[in-house]
């Protein structure tokens, strides 16, 4: 069977399409944490758009799961296969085209497998900003962003990435292909079956082209590191700079003091830019475009205010570019200034925003008392209501103990979660990771008819079968 397929495969697409050694196939089946390892018959890389039908065609006329891949930065094992070793991975690395780039319309066209940061520097040289932005946007792609339907740091100010979606392409698990790519910013001719694709996690089919949206690029842009007694000064300092500043108030991330210990310890060149230590730190962003002044005095008008009502213990403004970017690197540097400090237990939760504080109080103490010396590190997107909430064994403890209570936690936490009417997975998807877990929270309405969905378009069961959905 396997070396059938890999025979068949090999005549429609040629050798250099396919990759067969265990050893060239390695870096795509490990999850890039080791956390979950495939096995497949082949690693398939196609380079066209129908190719990737010519390879769905076949899976689906033999039976043959397939496993759709970006740049392999998943965090629920969404895009590893299983032990098996009957399925192809679908590498979508070399559809890699950026089809047209539209400033007048505000769009931009691309293949599946182009890199984020590749996206953001063609709307830039466009004098266009792609909003979406997260700390993998140098190897993640945007096939893989769309079909986790990725958040990042710029949800505040333009929504999650299917916010910004107009159009998308997607090879069908048939192999007919859907050319959804319109560049419409209305269009009310039935059904929006975009949205099915956004989110699905390629176990509905695989997404091969979007037409994105571009904004403006801002005019002036102003960032600050801010320190604060607690979560609830926090919040109180995102409502106030809204007010002041309205949409131009473009980030709001929140961290605690731990994160700062960390990153100063085992990130070179990070250092604690505040004078003294706060239990807290908020990076803030404001955006404008109207110029650097009027940023400028958007933030300053905001500190004046949070000082005056006690909200701030200390700021520092960025007074370059560089700077700013440090404040940034800081933020997304803190899941790898965590790995020196031994095992951790991760959660990529939401709640209301109003809720954050009050979440975080009661899943701090939850932990702590399930696991005595325990150093949360929870962190995130405070402005729209995600928070990272990691948790770092205790100093010294034994890594595999400490993650005995992976379980637990989960639980524990996902629990607390919920009962703020939270979600278990903000941005990050389901996967496998997460998979059990979803009967669980989810209305089981929606489960039935997530299933529907999922029965009539993948006949066969092929697309990304374990992942999202239990296999029937």
């Amino acid at each position: 069977m396997l070396a059938d397929t890999v025979k068949d495969l090999t005549q429609m697409l040629g050798d250099q399409a396919l990759i067969t050694d265990p050893d060239d196939q390695a870096p795509f089946l490990h999850e890039w944490r080791d956390r979950y390892v495939g096995k497949a018959a082949a690693v398939v890389q196609p380079r066209t758009v129908d190719e990737v039908c010519q390879v769905l065609r076949f899976a689906h006329e033999n039976g043959v799961p397939v496993v759709p891949q970006g740049g392999n930065t998943g965090l629920v094992g969404g895009q590893t296969p299983d032990q098996s070793g009957n399925a192809i991975l679908l590498s979508l690395a070399k559809l890699n085209r950026v089809r047209e780039v539209d400033p007048v319309g505000g769009v931009i066209t691309v293949d599946a497998g182009v890199v984020l940061q590749t996206l953001q520097e063609e709307a830039d040289k466009a004098g266009r900003l792609f909003p979406l932005s997260l700390g993998a946007e140098g190897s993640c792609m945007i096939g893989g962003n769309l079909s986790t339907n990725a958040g990042g740091t710029g949800v505040l100010a333009y929504g999650n990435t299917r916010d910004l979606v107009l159009g998308l392409e997607v090879a069908l698990p048939d192999g007919r292909l859907w050319n959804g790519l319109s560049k419409l910013r209305k269009d009310n001719t039935g059904y929006d079956l975009k949205h099915l694709f956004i989110g699905a996690e390629g176990t509905l089919g695989v997404i091969t082209g979007a037409s994105l949206k571009l904004f403006p690029k801002p005019k002036g842009m102003r960032t600050a590191m801010i320190g604060v007694a607690s979560p609830h000064e926090a919040l109180k300092l995102f409502s106030l700079m809204q007010e002041v500043a309205g949409p131009s108030l473009t980030a709001f991330e929140i961290m605690p003091r731990i994160a700062i210990d960390f990153l100063t310890r085992n990130m070179d060149g990070m250092r604690d830019p505040l004078e003294g230590e706060h239990a807290w730190y908020v990076l803030a962003e404001i955006s404008s475009g109207r110029g650097e002044d009027d940023a400028e005095a958007l933030l300053m008008q905001s500190m004046e205010t949070s000082f005056e009502d006690g909200l701030v213990e200390d700021a520092v403004i960025a007074q370059s570019l560089e700077q700013a970017n440090m404040f940034w690197a800081m933020r997304h540097g803190l899941s790898e200034a965590q790995k020196p400090e031994g095992g951790s237990i991760k959660h990529d939760v939401s709640v209301p925003v109003a809720a954050v504080a009050d979440f975080l109080d009661e899943a701090i103490a939850a932990v702590v008392e399930m696991v005595p010396g325990c150093r949360p590190v929870p962190f995130g997107h405070l402005g729209d209501g995600n928070i990272h909430f990691n948790v770092s064994q205790p100093e010294g403890a034994d890594r595999a103990a400490f993650l005995a209570n992976y379980e637990a936690m989960n639980e524990r936490v996902h629990a607390i979660t919920t009962g703020y009417g939270g979600s278990i997975s903000a941005e990050h998807g389901i996967g496998q990771a997460k998979r059990d877990l979803l009967p669980g929270v989810k209305d089981p309405v929606a489960l039935a008819l997530m299933r529907t969905l999922k029965d009539a378009i993948d006949l066969k069961g092929i697309m990304n079968p374990g992942k999202v959905l239990a296999k029937p």
